[in-house]
C-alpha cells in the first residue's frame, strides 16, 4: 500500500506563486509546440491553425486543430505541474497538492 502525501496549508500557499508562473511558462511552451506540429501537419497553409469562427475552413480541419491543441496543452501542463510539484517537494519536504 502506498503512503498518501497531504499538503499543509502553508505548503499550498507557498506553492501558488510557483504554480502560477509554471503554468504561464507551460502555456507558452505548449503554444510553440502546437505551432510546430501544425506546420508539419498542414504544410500547404503556412498561416496559423484555423479557429472555430473562421468560415473559410471546413469543420474537420477546425476540429483536428482543436483536438491537437487541447492534447498538447494538457500533456505539457501535466508535465509542468508534476515537475513543479516534485521540485517543490525536494526543496520543502512537502507535496503541494492533494
Amino acid at each position: 500500500m502506498t503512503e498518501e502525501k497531504r499538503a499543509s496549508t502553508a505548503a499550498r500557499i507557498l506553492y501558488r506563486p510557483w504554480g502560477l508562473a509554471a503554468s504561464l511558462l507551460g502555456g507558452l511552451i505548449a503554444g510553440q509546440i502546437f505551432q510546430q506540429v501544425w506546420r508539419r501537419i498542414d504544410s500547404q497553409d503556412a498561416e496559423d491553425p484555423p479557429k472555430a469562427l473562421q468560415s473559410e475552413y471546413r469543420l474537420p480541419k477546425v476540429l483536428l486543430a482543436a483536438l491537437l491543441q487541447g492534447a498538447i496543452f494538457s500533456v505539457v501542463r501535466a508535465l509542468i505541474d508534476r515537475g513543479g510539484a516534485r521540485a517543490f517537494e525536494r526543496w520543502t519536504g512537502e507535496w503541494p497538492g492533494d
